[in-house]
C-alpha cells in the first residue's frame, strides 16, 4: 500500500464489520476503497420505516377529514408509496456512480446557491429528530418508568453515538435491526390483526372523494419522498459498476415494504386509537408483555431511523459551507432534535405531522428535478469533481436556484394543508394536493430550458470547468 492511500483511507471505513470512527465527511469515497453487500443497500431503507411515525400516517389515513372507504384508503396507501419510492430509488443510483452523499453532490447543479437546500434540508433533519424522537422518548418513559426529558436523553444519546460513529456503524445497525424489528412487528401484527378494525366507511362522496383520494396519495408519497434528499448517503461506499436498476429496486422495496405495512397496521387500528401519542400504541396493545415489546421495538426504531437523519444532517450541514467536522456536525443535528420533540410534545400531532409531511414534499421535488436534469444533461459528458470541496470555486448556480423558487411557487396554488390551501386545490381539485408534482415538473422544466440559453456552447449550467483530476462518466 502506497503512502498516499494509506492517508486516504484513515478516517473512513474501508470493509463491511470495520467499525471504525467515520472523519472523512463530505469527501468522494474513491474507487478503490469501494465496498459492501446488495443486500445492504435493501435492510438500511428497510429498518428506519418500522417506526411509529409510518404507524401514525396510516392512523391519519382513516382520520374523518379523510373520509374514504377502507379499499380506496389501501388503494391510495399502496399508490402513495409506489410514487413516492421513485425519487429515493433513483437519486440513490448516484452514490455508486460518484462516490458521494446527495446534499454534497448537488453543488455539481446548484454551485454557491446549494447553501440553499442544504440550510432547508439541515433544518429538515432536525425536524425529523423532533418526530420521531418524541415516540421513542414516549416508548422509553414507559418502559423505565422515567419522565418524558429524560426518555428523550436516552434515546438521542443512542442515535447520537450510531450517526457519529458514521456509514459502516450505520449500516450494520439498520442490518440487526432489520431482522429485529421485523421479528417485533410481526408479533404486533397478529395482535392488531386480531382486534383490529377495517369497517371503514365513506364520508365523502364524488368529487370531494376523488379530491380526498389524490390528498391521501400526496400525504402518503411524502413520508418516504422524504428520503430523497438522504438517498445517495448510503450508497457512496458501493461499488461503481453495480447496475443502476439493482441498486434502484432494493432502495425502492426496503420503503415500500416497511411503510406501507407499518401504514397499514396504522389504518387497521385508527379506531381503536384513544391517543395520537406512544401511549396510544401502548394501550392498544393490551400493555402487559406485548405493549413492551411494542415500547422496545418503538425506541430501537427510533435510533434506527434518526441515526440517518443525523448523518445526513450533518453531511448537508458540511455542503453548505460550513467547515465543521462531520461528528461534531451529527452532534448538533442531534441536539436541534431533542428541542424540537418537545415542541411536537405539546398540541395537535397529527395536525403538525401532516403539515410538516406536504411541506418537505414541497421543496424536496423541485430539488430533484433540477439535481436530475442536471445528472441527465450530463450523461455523456461526464462531471468533474475536482472542485467540488470548494465553496468558492462552483458557479453562482443562480439559474438551479430560480428554477427551485419558482418550481416551489407554481406549486402553491395546488397546495391542501392546514397552514395554507390554495385556490386550485380548493377549487377545481375538491381539496386534492398535487404540489408536489407541479413542483417538480416546473422546476425541471425551468431549469432544463435556463440551462441550455444561459450556458456558453450548450453546457450544462453547473458543470464545474475541466479540470486534470477525473471526469466520471455515468454510461460507464
Amino acid at each position: 500500500m502506497t503512502a498516499a492511500r494509506a492517508k486516504d483511507q484513515v478516517g473512513r471505513p474501508t470493509r463491511e464489520g470495520d467499525l471504525t470512527l467515520e472523519l472523512r465527511g463530505m469527501a468522494p469515497i474513491p474507487e478503490d476503497g469501494r465496498y459492501g453487500s446488495r443486500y445492504r443497500i435493501f435492510t438500511v431503507w428497510f429498518a428506519p420505516n418500522l417506526v411509529p411515525a409510518a404507524f401514525f400516517v396510516g392512523v391519519i389515513a382513516g382520520a374523518s377529514f379523510i373520509g374514504l372507504s377502507f379499499a380506496w384508503t389501501i388503494v391510495a396507501i399502496v399508490l402513495g408509496n409506489l410514487i413516492g419510492a421513485i425519487l429515493p430509488a433513483v437519486l440513490s443510483v448516484m452514490g455508486p456512480r460518484t462516490g458521494m452523499a446527495q446534499l454534497p453532490l448537488s453543488r455539481l447543479a446548484f454551485g454557491k446557491s446549494v447553501v440553499v437546500p442544504g440550510a432547508i434540508n439541515w433544518l429538515n433533519q432536525i425536524a425529523w429528530d423532533g418526530v420521531n424522537g418524541l415516540f421513542g422518548a414516549e416508548a422509553a418513559a414507559i418502559l423505565f418508568h422515567i419522565p418524558f426529558w429524560i426518555g428523550l436523553v436516552i434515546v438521542i444519546a443512542a442515535q447520537g453515538v450510531v450517526a457519529t460513529l458514521g456509514y459502516e456503524v450505520i449500516h450494520t445497525f439498520e442490518k440487526w435491526m432489520s431482522i429485529v424489528l421485523f421479528v417485533i412487528f410481526a408479533i404486533l401484527t397478529v395482535k392488531v390483526a386480531s382486534i383490529g378494525s377495517i369497517s371503514l366507511h365513506a364520508s365523502v362522496h364524488g368529487a370531494a372523494a376523488v379530491g380526498s383520494f389524490i390528498l391521501l396519495v400526496t400525504i402518503i408519497a411524502s413520508f418516504i419522498l422524504a428520503w430523497s434528499v438522504y438517498a445517495s448517503d448510503y450508497t457512496r461506499y458501493m461499488r461503481r459498476d453495480l447496475p443502476w436498476w439493482t441498486v434502484a429496486w432494493r432502495v425502492a422495496a426496503g420503503l415500500i415494504l416497511s411503510a406501507g405495512w407499518l401504514e397499514v397496521l396504522g389504518l387497521v387500528s385508527a379506531r381503536l386509537m384513544t391517543q395520537s401519542t406512544t401511549q396510544g400504541i401502548y394501550t392498544l396493545m393490551g400493555k402487559g408483555a406485548l405493549g413492551v415489546i411494542a415500547m422496545i421495538g418503538i425506541v430501537l426504531g427510533t435510533v434506527a431511523v434518526d441515526a440517518l437523519d443525523d448523518y445526513t444532517g450533518s453531511l448537508s450541514l458540511q455542503a453548505t459551507g460550513i467547515n465543521i467536522p462531520r461528528p461534531v456536525a451529527a452532534v448538533v443535528v442531534g441536539a436541534g432534535g431533542f428541542l424540537m420533540a418537545f415542541y411536537l410534545h405539546e398540541g395537535d400531532l397529527a395536525t403538525k405531522v401532516t403539515n410538516f409531511l406536504l411541506f418537505i414534499s414541497y421543496w424536496v421535488t423541485p430539488f430533484a428535478g433540477v439535481v436530475l436534469v442536471h445528472w441527465w444533461r450530463t450523461r455523456k459528458e461526464g462531471f468533474d469533481l475536482s472542485n467540488i470541496m470548494s465553496l468558492s470555486r462552483l458557479p453562482s448556480g443562480i439559474m438551479p436556484l430560480v428554477a427551485l423558487v419558482v418550481g416551489f411557487g407554481a406549486s402553491v396554488p395546488f397546495m391542501d394543508s392546514t397552514l395554507y390551501q390554495g385556490p386550485i386545490a380548493m377549487g377545481p381539485l375538491h381539496g386534492g394536493d398535487i404540489a408536489l408534482y407541479v413542483g417538480f415538473v416546473v422546476a425541471a422544466g425551468v431549469y432544463w430550458v435556463g440551462s441550455i440559453l444561459g450556458s456558453p456552447k450548450g453546457e450544462p449550467s453547473g458543470v464545474l470547468a475541466p479540470e486534470t483530476v477525473p471526469v466520471i462518466k455515468q454510461h460507464q
